[in-house]
């Protein structure tokens, strides 16, 4: 981890020295454990700041949106399919970036970590394979696989689709792995079922929308929970006003969301609305073959139209 860390420095004061670029978002530690922030470094001074460990959750491209400076970007591999996915949607130019990619073996779940802990965590000290959480009277460590995100254990796009320079080597992609295990065992309920699960699971929400901002999809200039001519959502907790927001905000990602987890990550009462976007993740690869941000060369399959598209919806 560090090496990594020395190699995203060396490279961002690199481009910052030579004029390559405006700035270069990276990460910083946090002001609390295992939350490290996005950092701007705008001078080779403020290089020193940057960091990579398993704490650097947050997809950086929601960074871009229609910026207009030359940016240095550290990317890992979901980071990059949605840097893909923002300029083929033209919210940036390709030219403007360049990317510092880095191979990731996943990111740690800060709540499954303090779950497993008896008290406030203090410090969080990581080596190649294990997180050591400390706090007052306790000290335990945990191998990284245990704990790691859950759409990270399912990930298979691990290095960085598109990059200009390499923070690492690259690593072994995952084979093997059953994506959708948990959305066809979704499918295979009643409606009823389904119903009753769908209704446990956004039940808890409280519509603070920390889903939506953190989101690297979600920059209509105006989103439709806001909108009031014509209001399409009310602003309380009426229980199909929250279903709506959920619902929609999920048909918005079809065929662009790249289960980077930033929305569950940033939900502050733990909901797992992957759980919407996974299923219309795997109709887009059933239906289409499809897996958003592979390739600036392709359309996603909802932005054009072929004659041989599956039409079975029609009846």
């Amino acid at each position: 981890m560090q090496s990594t860390a020395d190699k995203i420095r060396e490279i961002a004061g690199r481009l910052l020295q030579s004029g390559a670029v405006d700035m270069v978002i990276g990460f910083r530690k946090g002001t609390v454990p295992m939350m490290n922030e996005p950092h701007v470094a705008k001078t080779p001074a403020e290089v020193a700041r940057l960091v990579w460990d398993s704490h650097c959750g947050i997809n950086l491209a929601n960074y871009l949106t229609d910026r207009k400076e030359k940016i240095g970007i550290v990317a890992k591999g979901c980071d990059s399919r949605n840097i893909v996915t923002h300029v083929i949607e033209n919210k940036i130019k390709r030219e403007q970036l360049v990317v510092i990619g880095v191979p990731c073996r996943g990111m740690a779940d800060k709540r499954k970590i303090a779950m497993k802990c008896p008290g406030e965590i203090t410090e969080v000290v990581e080596t190649e394979t294990e997180l050591t959480a400390t706090g007052n009277g306790f000290s335990q460590t945990f191998s990284k696989k245990d704990v790691l995100q859950h759409n990270c254990t399912l990930c298979v796009h691990r290095n960085p689709v598109i990059h200009d320079e390499l923070a690492g080597d690259p690593v072994p992609e995952q084979t093997g792995v059953d994506r959708y295990a948990d959305v066809r065992a979704v499918e295979a309920m009643t409606p009823e079922q389904r119903w009753k699960y769908f209704e446990d699971l956004i039940a808890p929400c409280v519509r603070c929308y920390a889903c939506r901002n953190a989101c690297p999809l979600c920059y209509c200039p105006t989103c439709f929970v806001d909108e009031s001519r014509p209001q399409w959502v009310g602003k309380g907790q009426e229980p199909s006003d929250v279903r709506t927001f959920h619902f929609l905000r999920a048909y918005h990602c079809a065929g662009r969301c790249t289960d980077c987890g930033a929305c569950e990550r940033a939900c502050p009462v733990g909901i797992n609305m992957r759980m919407f976007t996974k299923k219309l993740e795997k109709d887009c690869l059933d239906l289409f073959g499809w897996e958003a941000g592979l390739t600036l060369d392709v359309r996603p399959p909802l932005d054009v139209y072929r004659p041989g598209d599956p039409n079975d919806f029609i009846k």
